[in-house]
């Protein structure tokens, strides 16, 4: 997994020289890695419990470094010679990841598979790609969120779908690529505070009242 630092520009660049036979011409891959950091909500609680984040499940064209675009409703397409640093699941796992430890909230996180914590956090990932209406491109970062408890008696806490919507600069991939920063940071933080006020109050209620939100 390619990791870029965190204070690094808001769309890292990386030119890939790639033959496509020997002697063939060769075609330049911007490779980009959008910011995502957060600001932490005053509201948010500070728990005590640490949280494991899976890797969103998605469809096989996002599940890719492919960076997605819409043209139409019926049409899903990629942007040509742009990748993203990864795919779209592993992202935003590692956002997700960052989010929370941006927040300064939370005692641990972790990636699944790195430990096991007392909640999971595990999620769909619906739309992340570029939608045309009307001629004019609008980012759309769309995600469905489930907390789960691994302590006690465990089970679903709560499920909430997420999205956010954030019109570019320009239709240029550069200005897109901030959109996408922009979409994911936002939904990052909704995510965390959601998660974090959900947590608590499912260790303050009977098993029975949290399973059923």
């Amino acid at each position: 997994m390619i990791r870029f630092p965190r204070f690094a520009p808001l769309a890292a660049l990386v030119l890939l020289a790639g033959c496509t036979a020997i002697g063939g011409p060769k075609q330049e891959v911007s490779i980009y890695a959008p910011e995502t950091g957060i600001q932490a909500d005053p509201a948010w609680p500070s728990v005590d419990w640490q949280l494991t984040i899976g890797a969103p499940d998605t469809h096989a064209l996002l599940d890719s470094q492919r960076i997605a675009v819409r043209p139409t409703p019926d049409r899903l397409q990629t942007y040509k010679g742009a990748r993203w640093a990864d795919t779209a699941p592993e992202m935003v796992q590692l956002a997700l990841v960052e989010a929370f430890e941006d927040s300064g909230r939370i005692q641990a996180v972790s990636r699944w598979g790195a430990g096991r914590g007392d909640f999971g956090l595990y999620s769909d990932l619906r739309a992340f790609e570029t939608i045309y209406e009307g001629g004019t491109p609008k980012v759309v970062v769309e995600i469905q969120a489930r907390l789960v408890k691994h302590r006690g008696s465990g089970g679903l806490v709560a499920a909430r779908r997420f999205r956010t919507e954030v019109a570019p600069a320009g239709a240029d991939i550069e200005p897109v690529v901030a959109a996408f920063g922009e979409a994911l940071a936002g939904i990052n933080a909704d995510i965390v505070g959601w998660a974090l006020v959900e947590g608590e109050r499912s260790l303050s209620e009977p098993a029975e009242e949290s399973a059923g939100k």
